[in-house]
């Protein structure tokens, strides 16, 4: 029975690898590598009795929690992280040259979100509370890269 210990612990030791390095966030690779440790320990319990299979449990405990130590506190992970950073911006040109105080009217019924037209262009924007009705005239009061909030103008 020794050698069907020996081999859950190295497949337990083999599926955590995988989980951290080749399926991270999948889950299934962890599951069944924890239920190795368990069943592993089980068979401890039953071939050698209580206080190996304590022992055994206690040993289980420091591997796992000492790889997961060592895998958060080695530069090993940040060899294989992603370090790209994002320059781009969904917003549209037309999105992008509109300024506070451009007027213009709601196209759709603008309930929150909806599509208005700013400088003669056709701009998706929201509104700052209130629904307003198509036709309804609009002045931009804040510009956050792709979204535009408007309400309605009441100059108009």
């Amino acid at each position: 029975m020794l050698i069907y210990i020996i081999l859950l612990v190295v497949l337990a030791l083999l599926l955590f690898f995988a989980e951290a390095f080749l399926l991270p966030g999948a889950g299934i690779a962890g599951i069944i590598a924890t239920v190795c440790v368990v069943v592993a320990d089980i068979l401890v319990y039953f071939d050698y009795g209580f206080w190996p299979s304590a022992l055994s449990v206690l040993v289980s405990i420091i591997i796992v929690l000492g790889f997961f130590w060592w895998l958060g506190n080695s530069k090993t992970m940040e060899k294989v992280s992603l370090h790209t950073t994002i320059n781009s911006t969904s917003a549209t040109t037309a999105q992008l040259s509109v300024k506070v105080g451009d007027k213009g009217k709601a196209l759709t019924r603008l309930a929150l979100i909806g599509n208005a037209e700013l400088n003669g262009a056709v701009v998706e924007v929201k509104s700052s509370g209130e629904f307003l009705d198509p036709g309804t005239p609009v002045v931009v009061v804040r510009v956050l890269e792709a979204l535009v909030v408007v309400e309605k103008d009441t100059e108009a």
